[in-house]
């Protein structure tokens, strides 16, 4: 797999499309990290890491709706294998007018656009989301 970040976010996309209640994804600190930002926004109820298929270690996200329509209307990937997408503190963009959120790896950590802001730190754009 080329694109651990990319495969999380369509699976999220996926069973939010079909009204999954979870989803299983292969654990790995990176997702964990973004899976983190998710909850601390409120996109996600939250995840626990399970044993998947086979005994590899999983993470099983619980998706949150409302009003039977998804949080999560939008999910982008920014920054790609193919092409990394790095930005400076005043560069990282507003989703929606600040509506949305971006998710940024920075030196400090995984953490969103605002938290990017305050902590003064730029870093790779990894998604936006809406």
């Amino acid at each position: 797999m080329n694109d651990p970040i990319g495969d999380m976010l369509t699976r999220i996309r996926n069973s939010q499309m079909r009204g999954k209640s979870t989803v299983l994804t292969p654990a790995s600190k990176l997702r964990a990290w973004v899976l983190d930002v998710l909850a601390d926004e409120g996109y996600i109820r939250g995840y626990e890491a399970v044993t998947g298929e086979n005994g590899h270690p999983a993470l099983e996200i619980s998706l949150k709706y409302f009003e039977g329509e998804p949080v999560i209307r939008e999910l982008k990937r920014v920054s790609k294998p193919g092409r990394r997408v790095y930005m400076g503190v005043k560069d990282i963009p507003q989703v929606r007018q600040g509506l949305g959120v971006s998710i940024v790896s920075t030196p400090k950590g995984v953490m969103s656009d605002a938290n990017a802001r305050s902590a003064n730190v730029g870093g790779e754009v990894l998604c936006t989301v809406f």
